[in-house]
């Protein structure tokens, strides 16, 4: 393309500081590094991970930055060493890389590469060291390694997955962050068995692919936690059997559910990052064989507090 080796001017909504406003600002994307691949953003997902960040309560705050992480785009250009994709590809950010070479990539057991896990408070390129963002010069930080909430964006070419070209980008942009996170949850981790009852605290994106794959998985039972009643009627398309609104019972919920599934539930998924409906998703769960699986991201300050029998 003629872009290829240049700078980029483009539009990117820049966090200067946390909680204030996002800003609208013409931003210099610097041209790929090697393994590197940059890429025009044509759609992006806000989740609430982003919020989390850009309020920083609690955590490193590093600003001025630009943050998104869920999202669809076209390669525009590549960087030395990048044989896997090339300009035109479509392709989704994926915030939790793979190297390909590390112990952890070379597991079946775990997916936290080495290299490219996750780290919020780097807002560099592991490469260099440095920003590929520009503001008249000055540098402007990136998040998960993908800031997507810019029209152009750099990242390393393990933390990019190449989709059919036929898919819809403004859909399947939720494939980079929610719906993988909650379906994956399910089926990766928690593991039900055809039969299971399940319970899915949090009824957002994660939470209803979670539930997906508690339907895919062939279960009995799948129970629907969430504040707000209105969730309802749309988890039942993903398979939701049962809802309950912790506000509508004077008890834990944890102890409601165990009530109606006669011991409590064979797993539970938690997608809301609230550290009270972790414990609660842990306490409804069966004595014996019960599996929580906690997939939300909770403040610093909070935290977890069970019954160590609770374990047993």
């Amino acid at each position: 393309m003629a872009t290829a080796g240049k700078v980029i001017k483009c539009k990117a909504a820049v966090a200067w500081e946390a909680g204030k406003p996002l800003s609208m600002e013409e931003v210099e994307v610097a041209p790929p590094q090697a393994m590197e691949v940059r890429v025009k953003i044509l759609y992006t997902a806000l989740c609430h991970t982003d919020v989390y960040f850009w309020e920083a309560k609690g955590q490193t705050p590093v600003f001025p930055r630009i943050l998104g992480h869920e999202a669809g785009g076209i390669v525009e250009s590549v960087g030395e060493g990048v044989t896997e994709l090339v300009p035109g590809d479509h392709v989704l950010p994926v915030f939790t890389g793979e190297c390909k070479e590390c112990a952890h990539c070379m597991s079946e057991e775990s997916n936290l590469c080495d290299l490219l896990r996750i780290n919020v408070d780097r807002g560099v390129m592991i490469s260099d060291g440095q920003p590929r963002f520009t503001i008249d010069g000055k540098p402007i930080f990136h998040f998960l390694g993908t800031s997507t909430f810019s029209e152009y964006t750099v990242i390393h070419v393990g933390c990019v997955a190449k989709i059919d070209p036929e898919a819809p980008l403004d859909k399947v942009c939720l494939l980079s962050c929610g719906i993988s996170t909650g379906l994956g949850a399910t089926l990766n981790v928690a593991k039900p068995k055809k039969g299971m009852a399940v319970a899915i605290f949090g009824l957002g994106a994660v939470g209803l692919a979670a539930m997906e794959g508690a339907r895919m998985s062939g279960a009995s039972r799948i129970i629907g936690v969430d504040l707000n009643p209105a969730k309802h009627e749309q988890a039942k398309k993903f398979g939701c059997t049962d809802f309950v609104n912790p506000k509508d019972h004077t008890k834990p919920v944890q102890e409601v559910i165990v009530e109606m599934t006669d011991g409590g539930v064979d797993r539970a998924v938690e997608c809301t990052g609230n550290a009270d409906a972790m414990i609660s998703a842990f306490e409804c769960v069966h004595d014996g064989w019960g599996v929580a699986v906690l997939v939300g991201v909770a403040h610093k300050e909070p935290v977890f507090k069970t019954h160590p029998m609770n374990f047993l």
